[in-house]
């Protein structure tokens, strides 16, 4: 059984720095009667005394000495440690766990990281690659707090938010004999060589959205593991992708590509932040 208490400690602290049992109540908000109650039963129950009275003084006894230092020792700590829990509690210490599905949205997460981290100096930011294409499973079990998808599913105990909107569009080289085409049809890539992340055909807006709908496909897909790489192979007249048009709008300074909208109406998407 645990005999010793917050505010044992609590006490003897504050009668040591006010001198007397009253202003140590005072200043913790109590009452004497309940200070003097909480410490006798410390004492009966210890079979020890804390302080012997002197007249109007109280000394502490060597036993009262010992708590006094230990007082000193872990009040300072429990209060630092009360204040970082407020902080957890606050959202203003610990880690901010993001798992992304969806690879350009890397670029778009490097834009709002800077701020953030400014703005919560206590907070890490750690983006867990490994949930790329398990994230639902990831916030259930508490893996990650948020994730960043083009793919919301209805399920219960989830909340997403739509983030921004984006159009899916086809990108080529500069020298592509499709690069002045307003809008390109599905069997006009019937011939091509298609890079992609390393996304099941299934997660693929290409496939999901234009190809698969006309029952088409193209000549050979490619798997490619960066962005950088991508719009290489594509600039260099290797292939042609389908990306966000606000990234290739990026890197069109960097690479001679040209965006082209995937169908007449064009593949709208939206990006969304979910939590559990």
């Amino acid at each position: 059984m645990n005999f010793l208490e917050r505010i044992h400690l609590d006490t003897v602290r504050a009668v040591d720095q006010h001198g007397t049992m009253t202003a140590a109540a005072k200043s913790l908000n109590l009452t004497q009667s309940a200070l003097s109650h909480s410490m006798r039963k410390l004492e009966d129950r210890l079979s020890i005394k804390i302080w012997l009275r002197e007249g109007r003084n109280l000394v502490l006894t060597q036993a009262g000495e010992h708590l006094l230092a230990t007082a000193n020792r872990l009040l300072p700590q429990l209060v630092h440690a009360e204040e970082q829990l407020g902080q957890f509690a606050r959202g203003e210490r610990g880690t901010l766990r993001i798992g992304m599905e969806c690879h350009p949205c890397y670029q778009w997460l490097q834009k709002i990281t800077a701020p953030y981290l400014r703005e919560w100096p206590s907070v890490d930011f750690r983006v867990k690659q490994e949930f790329q294409f398990g994230g639902i499973g990831a916030l259930f079990a508490h893996k990650i707090d948020l994730l960043v998808t083009p793919d919301p599913l209805l399920r219960k105990g989830l909340h997403f938010t739509p983030v921004f909107d984006y159009e899916q569009v086809l990108v080529v080289s500069a020298d592509h004999p499709l690069r002045n085409e307003k809008w390109v049809i599905p069997r006009q890539l019937g011939d091509a060589t298609l890079f992609t992340y390393p996304v099941p055909q299934e997660r693929l807006d290409i496939y999901t959205h234009f190809l698969n709908p006309a029952r088409m496909a193209v000549r050979r897909q490619k798997v490619v593991e960066t962005t950088d790489m991508m719009f290489q192979l594509v600039a260099c007249g290797r292939g042609v992708a389908a990306l966000p048009r606000w990234l290739v709008e990026e890197y069109a300074s960097k690479y001679p590509v040209v965006p082209i909208r995937l169908g007449r109406r064009g593949v709208r998407k939206q990006i969304f932040s979910r939590r559990s």
